[in-house]
């Protein structure tokens, strides 16, 4: 996991709800919490794009439904302000299904993907089909 060229606003926060672009069976994640969030006392943790997180499958294939499962966030619907002076917004949240070792457990990603996410997990990038 490398770091990334941008100071990356936490446009969401436990509880929200994900979309899920790849083609695992998942289609909408409820994120729980997130990983390595050092937070305060009574704080909600947030997670922006890039960030690990463990989320519960809430709609999908049967046979991943309510499994509690990592992702990695490579869309939010909150603006952004990229080094360069332009801002990045999407249409909606969205996540990848990844394993322990942080590679994607679907062989496609469906729709565009961030260019910041690519720069922290490499392998997403290779699997995707657009990057923003």
């Amino acid at each position: 996991m490398k770091a990334i060229t941008t100071r990356m606003p936490r446009g969401l926060q436990s509880g929200s709800f994900l979309n899920c672009i790849d083609n695992t069976g998942a289609k909408e994640l409820q994120l729980i919490s997130v990983l390595h969030y050092g937070g305060v006392r009574k704080r909600h943790p947030k997670a922006g794009i890039g960030d690990v997180v463990i989320c519960a499958v809430t709609k999908g294939q049967q046979k991943i439904m309510h499994e509690v499962v990592k992702a990695v966030i490579v869309r939010q619907s909150m603006i952004y302000r990229r080094p360069n002076g332009m801002f990045v917004k999407f249409e909606d949240n969205a996540a990848v299904l990844v394993d322990d070792k942080m590679e994607p457990k679907g062989k496609e990603i469906k729709g565009a993907i961030a260019k910041e996410a690519v720069e922290r997990f490499s392998v997403i990038g290779k699997v995707a089909r657009t990057v923003v």
